[in-house]
Order: C-alpha cells, then sequence, then structure tokens
C-alpha cells in the first residue's frame, strides 16, 4: 500500500448543517458509444428505486458526555464586582469544577424489520450515551442497543414506533458480480439523505481482520456513511458501507461495505443472544506457502492450512497436532488460514465436524467439537488480583516505535475522552520508526489490533502474537485522534 494512502473506517460525521431533507440522487454519466446490448442494461435513471428504497435508510446522530478540563481558578476579592460572576461560573462547572460537554456525531443505518430493527456500524454508535434515528420522513425516535460486534464492526438498534416501519431486506452477497451497478445511501458528512451510483469494482477484500469479505465499490461513500447500506438493482441490501481508502479520508472511489452474507449472520445472533457466538477450533495456523509444498509430504500444490500451534481445546481434544496441514474443514476445501477462520466461525457452537488432515504423508479424519471462540478469549485473558495495596501506575511498554501507556481518568481528562473510551495512549513516537512515518503521534489512542479490542499492554502483545503466528507481516490498529478513527497498518517484521 502507498504509504501516503490510508484505510479509513468511515467515521461519524460532525454536525456542521442542519439536515437537508430532499434526497439528492447523484447518476452516473457515461460517455463515448458501446454496444447496444450493454447501453440496454445500463439503467436510465435510480430515481424509481431511491424512491422505494429510501424511507428504511436513517440518519444516526449519537451524543456523549466528556468531561471538560478544570476551568479558572482564580481567586476574586472579596467585594470585587466580579465575585457574583465568578460564583456563577464556579455553580455552573459543578462541584469538581468541571462541567462535562456533549460531543455529537452523525452516522448512517437501515431498517430492517417493520418492528424497529436498525444496523448500522459499531464505530457509529461505540461510547455513545444517546442514539438518535432519524427518518427519511423527518420523524425522529431514540434507538436502544441490542448488541454489537467489533470484528465485523456491525451493531444492531432497536426503536420503538407507534405503527410498522418501512423495511428493506437482505441480498445474497454471493451471487453480486464484479461491474454489478449498485447505490448507496447515508447521511455523507451530515449533509442528510444522499444516493450515489456506481459498480461493484471487486468482491472477497479484506482489511486485515479475521472475517472480513468486503465488496470494493466506486460508487461515493464519505464520512457519516457509516452504516449505510449498499443496495442491489433489486433493491436488497449487499452490504453494509465501513470503510474508504483515501489519502484525506475524502471519496476517491474505493470504498468497502461488508458483504450482507456476513452481516445477516452477526444480525441473526444479536437478535437471539445480543452477542456474537462463533465457533472455536483452538488452533494457531500459518499458510501454506511455495516453499513448504516440497517440504510436506504429501502436498502436491499450495492449500490447506497449518497447524503452528495446539493449545488445550477442541482441536487438542481430538488429536489435532502441530504440523498438521488442515485440508478439508466440515466438508469444505481449504484454500488458506483466513478462509479456515471464516468457515470455523461461521459454523454453531458445539456442532461436531470432520476435520480431514495431512500427517506424515497421509491424510486422517479427525472429528472435532466446536466450542466458543469468545469464551476461549476471554478465557485467555490473564486474571488480575487485588491486594490491599495502593494501586500502581498504569503500564507502559515500548512496542513497534511507540510508547504506550494504559489508560487512566487522568489521560481521558487531558485528552477530553469520554468515560467509556478504552484504549493505549500513544505518549512519544520514535522519528525513525513506521509508526511516525504513518502520521502516528503522541495522544493518539489505540483501541483495536486486529479488529479487536485492546485495554491494556497484554491486549497489545498478544494481537502481535497472533498475527505472527497466522503468518501476518503487518498489524492493523484503529487509531483514534480527537475522537476521529483511522485505520493504520504497522509491519511486524524484527
Amino acid at each position: 500500500m502507498h504509504p501516503d494512502i490510508q484505510t479509513y473506517r468511515l467515521r461519524p460525521a460532525r454536525r456542521i448543517t442542519a439536515v437537508v431533507g430532499a434526497m439528492a440522487v447523484s447518476v452516473l454519466m457515461v460517455f463515448g458509444t458501446a454496444p447496444v446490448a450493454e447501453a440496454q442494461a445500463r439503467p436510465n435513471s435510480f430515481a424509481e428505486l431511491a424512491e422505494q428504497i429510501s424511507p428504511s435508510v436513517v440518519n444516526i446522530t449519537t451524543t456523549t458526555n466528556v468531561a471538560s478540563r478544570t476551568g479558572p481558578q482564580g481567586v476574586v476579592p472579596e467585594g470585587s464586582p466580579f465575585e457574583d460572576f465568578f460564583r456563577e461560573f464556579r455553580d455552573r462547572q459543578g462541584p469538581n469544577g468541571q462541567r462535562p460537554r456533549r460531543s455529537s456525531a452523525l452516522g448512517s443505518g437501515f431498517v430492517i424489520s417493520e418492528d424497529g430493527f436498525v444496523v448500522t456500524n459499531n464505530h457509529v454508535i461505540e461510547g455513545a450515551d444517546e442514539i438518535l434515528i432519524e427518518f427519511f420522513s423527518g420523524e425522529e425516535l431514540p434507538a436502544t442497543l441490542v448488541g454489537t460486534d467489533p470484528n465485523t464492526d456491525i451493531a444492531l438498534l432497536k426503536v420503538e414506533a407507534d405503527e410498522a416501519l418501512p423495511f428493506v431486506q437482505f441480498g445474497d452477497s454471493d451471487i453480486a458480480r464484479v461491474g454489478d451497478w449498485v447505490i448507496a445511501m447515508g447521511n455523507p458528512l451530515g449533509q442528510g439523505f444522499s444516493v450515489s451510483a456506481g459498480i461493484v469494482s471487486a468482491r472477497n477484500r479484506a482489511l486485515s481482520g479475521s472475517y472480513d469479505d468486503y465488496i470494493q465499490t466506486d460508487a461515493a461513500i464519505n464520512r457519516g456513511n457509516s452504516g449505510g447500506p449498499l443496495f442491489n438493482m433489486d433493491g436488497e441490501v449487499i452490504g453494509v458501507n465501513t470503510a474508504i481508502l483515501s489519502p484525506n479520508g475524502g471519496s476517491i472511489g474505493i470504498g468497502f461495505s461488508m458483504a450482507s452474507n456476513v452481516v445477516t449472520r452477526v444480525v441473526d445472533q444479536l437478535k437471539e443472544f445480543g452477542e456474537t457466538r462463533r465457533g472455536w477450533l483452538g488452533v494457531s495456523i500459518q499458510d501454506v506457502t511455495e516453499d513448504m509444498v516440497d517440504a510436506i509430504e504429501g502436498l502436491d500444490d499450495v492449500r490447506g492450512a497449518m497447524v503452528s500451534n495446539v493449545p488445550d481445546g477442541p482441536a487438542m481434544d481430538a488429536g489435532i497436532e502441530t504440523g498438521d496441514v488442515i485440508l478439508t474443514f466440515d466438508g469444505i476445501d481449504v484454500d488458506d488460514t483466513r478462509g479456515l477462520v471464516r468457515i470455523v466461525g461461521n459454523s454453531p457452537v458445539g456442532k461436531t465436524v470432520r476435520v480431514v488432515v495431512l500427517r506424515d504423508g497421509k491424510t486422517q479424519t479427525l472429528a472435532v467439537t466446536l466450542g466458543r471462540r469468545e469464551e476461549a478469549v476471554n478465557a485467555s485473558m490473564p486474571a488480575t488480583e487485588g491486594d490491599d495495596e495502593a494501586p500502581a501506575g498504569p503500564a507502559t511498554a515500548d512496542i513497534l516505535g511507540l510508547s504506550l501507556s494504559e489508560m487512566t481518568d487522568e489521560l481521558r481528562e487531558q485528552l477530553e475522552l469520554g468515560d467509556k473510551v478504552t484504549g493505549l495512549v500513544v505518549t512519544e513516537v520514535d522519528e525513525a520508526s513506521q509508526a511516525f512515518e504513518k502520521g502516528l503521534r503522541a495522544g493518539d489512542v489505540i483501541t483495536e489490533a486486529g479488529q479487536q479490542k485492546v485495554a491494556v499492554i497484554a491486549d497489545l502483545e498478544t494481537r502481535i502474537t497472533e498475527a505472527k503466528e497466522a503468518g501476518r507481516k503487518s498489524l492493523l490498529l484503529l487509531v483514534r485522534r480527537a475522537g476521529e478513527p483511522r485505520f493504520v497498518a504497522l509491519g511486524l517484521e524484527d
């Protein structure tokens, strides 16, 4: 990737104007000649489709209470004409000399059922104290959070309405073809309901997440489009607009929408459980490379996933060993590690599956009963034992050219962060490091690594170890600066 071009999660837009009530339709104009059959396949207008589906698309406004720094504490002499003024100022600041301020941001979403379920991005509503849904009609309703999945950046909300709400259905993203027409809808830059048109530019794109399956499109999407739908020409949602590739955070025609076939599985689980429940095999794996093929007896081409470690868990119980090459999982051929992770994650917890491995030049079939990934991840977190001693200062570490500190209330106050914001604070950046070249600076907050939350130094160290064990050469960090998020990929080579 060019060093000046970064992948941006479509962060919520700050409210800069009143919401525009009219629908703005952007139609792709094509000049020149083309075969008749191709011209006939090109729609004359998107207006009818836009009118049909626009009532189901919503603007999302989130409000977060952020503690302000302590105000002026000057001493006013008794009897001064300014005595009453400063007394009123202190009263407004509160008992601790601070007055919380409210930070507002905008995003997009869409209604998926008449009883008020709304889909958006997790990063649109993350840390929000209040969520307000604005419909195309202008009606506004408060929303409650049903559940989130940071791994796919999907969140499910619920609103209560007196009447049945207009909604849209998900389509099959697997049948979308490169070159198919699509339209994106949402709330770009806080300008209100807007439509843009383009095509599917590519499929099955990955942004380093374990469960990534992005549709790439050139339909214009910008900040504030986060969580909005990507429609096919049948008015079905085939993606959720999530990220863009850009040197400046604005649209340059490379946008990414999480494929609907990933989103629907997440939404179904959030509806039922309020959380995701993914299958867990319990192995560390890496891709099979060309130079490995000759060294692995019985392997004739680059395929499968090599097992590099087997901790306690389902795989060990089933007899999978380090050095095995997993060729098929539950009857599905395994092409690489990314494919295996997605197949396992989409499998039901507790299901017993047949796994074919290559060992010592021969294939073996093993029966594995899958565990739950979320429980395994939580169980791997080190326990913290309390004592009666005074608490130590925040843990710090120097990693990947960054001097990092775990979050404290003092740092939250200095950086004017919400009470719910967690992560690692960058206190210093080595100017000779790749991190400095990628634009990281003191005051940035790393909230995710490898699309998993990080709250303590050990979390980041674990993500780095997992990425190296999986054969990755870089780690994707979600970095927030002044509340605005962006992705930064840092190399892991020693």
